[in-house]
């Protein structure tokens, strides 16, 4: 009986590690979501050429000082946006980055490479604008808090966003050591204490993705006064941009 038991054991501990490796192999096939193309053509497509890559940039051009860089999910055409943000910012030229292995960019998307590639972006930005404003959409809020911890911004809107990655994998594999074998961890509450901008939260009231406490847990890191938060009543983590109440709250960062 002994040894039966200890057979078992080990066949149980076996499959126990064999199961905390497939979640390390195949982590980033459970956190990319990568869409073939855009679905909307912009009135122009640029080319970002970064280490790896040819990251792709939806832009609806516009002259002076105001630009908006849109960052998004981790499922999401970008483009899809476009039409939103072209009547909520009229006077502000757009610049929509299309993730590495999103939507006609190469590579493969990581932490490391889309940060970088966000603070790329935003330097080709600001070389012809001076006030940008940046918009990140659910895994695209980890990328904006650490571009808007590094850079000066005129005003930040995360949309849905999160504490950190690693907390979210832990509530949903209560029983693997998760923070050990995350990779890319988008840890906005880190950088979140470093950023100077004014900042929105725009939650979903039902968000069936990200629990309010991970958003509140958030919100606390800023510095005081300088980010608030709007509910969007009735809505879920992917139909929050469906609501009127979104794009009006989206304007607050148009002046």
């Amino acid at each position: 009986m002994q040894k039966t038991f200890s057979i078992l054991l080990l066949l149980a501990l076996g499959a126990y590690a064999a199961a905390c490796l497939a979640l390390f192999l195949l982590q980033r096939s459970m956190i990319y979501f990568p869409p073939s193309q855009a679905a909307i053509q912009a009135p122009k497509v640029s080319t970002l050429a970064v280490p790896g890559a040819l990251v792709k940039v939806s832009e609806r051009p516009r002259t002076g000082s105001k630009a908006l860089i849109y960052l998004g999910g981790n499922a999401e055409d970008a483009s899809f946006s476009l039409p939103q943000l072209d009547a909520a910012f009229p006077g502000h030229a757009l610049y929509l980055l299309h993730y590495r292995g999103y939507s006609g960019s190469s590579g493969k998307p990581t932490e490391a490479a889309l940060v970088a590639d966000a603070l790329l972006l935003f330097d080709r930005v600001a070389a012809t604008h001076r006030e940008i404003v940046l918009v990140g959409r659910s895994l695209g809020t980890g990328i904006a808090v650490q571009v808007a911890s590094r850079r000066p911004l005129h005003k930040l809107v995360l949309v849905t966003p999160y504490d950190s990655l690693a907390s979210l994998a832990a509530a949903q594999f209560p029983y693997f050591p998760v923070r050990w074998l995350l990779r890319d961890r988008y840890d906005s509450v880190r950088y979140a204490p470093q950023v100077t901008a004014p900042t929105l939260i725009i939650a979903a009231e039902h968000d069936e993705v990200i629990p309010a406490h991970s958003t509140a847990r958030l919100l606390g890191r800023f510095a005081d006064g300088l980010a608030t938060q709007k509910v969007v009543a009735g809505t879920g983590h992917n139909s929050i941009s469906d609501s009127p109440a979104y794009t009006q709250a989206l304007e607050w960062a148009r002046d």
